[in-house]
């Protein structure tokens, strides 16, 4: 990543259960802070309608992403049980870095941690809610099979297990609960409000 002798910006990492609700969460904070920016993961799934290219993700084949991260373009990435695969590309950071925009990466449990480690004063939080919410909320969705269904909750109970080892911990049973315990955590963490629009 780019390097620079000013104060580094905050660098946040979000993860959590899949199904707890971290998108929605993740969409209303930008929209509130606009000095926030997603960085935009790499995947090798196929797209879905309505997705488009370098805005929702970076659609590339598993053959694209076997040569990047062999030539050591990612920050982190995650192989998923059902196949696919996605990252975070190192060039996705620096361009964000540039704008002047404070990072806020959405990832998987494994590569939340391996990121804590690499960026130094990285800010983890990670979002849960109950196991019942998280199967009503996947099937409500209606984007995975059941099988998918099945092996996320089982993830879920895992990811549960590591909760302790992030920063912040923000449980999703109500989500305007969830949303100012979150924004309170920006607030806290990142630019004093006079400098922080918040919307």
């Amino acid at each position: 990543m780019t390097s620079s002798t000013a104060k580094p910006l905050p660098f946040f990492v979000i993860t959590g259960q899949s199904g707890a609700g971290k998108g929605t969460l993740i969409e209303r904070l930008l929209a509130r802070f606009p000095q926030l920016e997603l960085a935009v993961s790499a995947t090798t799934r196929v797209r879905r309608p309505g997705e488009i290219d370098g805005v929702h993700y970076y659609f590339i084949t598993d053959e694209a992403f076997d040569r990047r991260l062999a030539e050591g373009d990612f920050l982190e990435h995650h192989a998923f049980p059902w196949g696919q695969r996605s990252g975070t590309l190192l060039s996705e950071i620096d361009r964000i870095s540039e704008r002047g925009k404070i990072c806020v990466l959405e990832l998987e449990t494994e590569g939340a941690l391996n990121v804590a480690e690499r960026v130094p004063g990285a800010v983890t939080i990670f979002i849960t809610a109950p196991i019942e919410e998280l199967k009503r909320r996947l099937v409500e969705r209606a984007t995975e099979s059941s099988g998918e269904i099945g092996e996320r909750l089982r993830v879920a109970h895992e990811q549960l297990d590591v909760a302790e080892r992030f920063d912040h911990v923000v449980e999703n049973d109500d989500l305007e609960h969830a949303m100012s315990k979150l924004s309170a955590l920006v607030r806290q963490i990142a630019v004093p409000a006079a400098t922080m629009p918040e919307r």
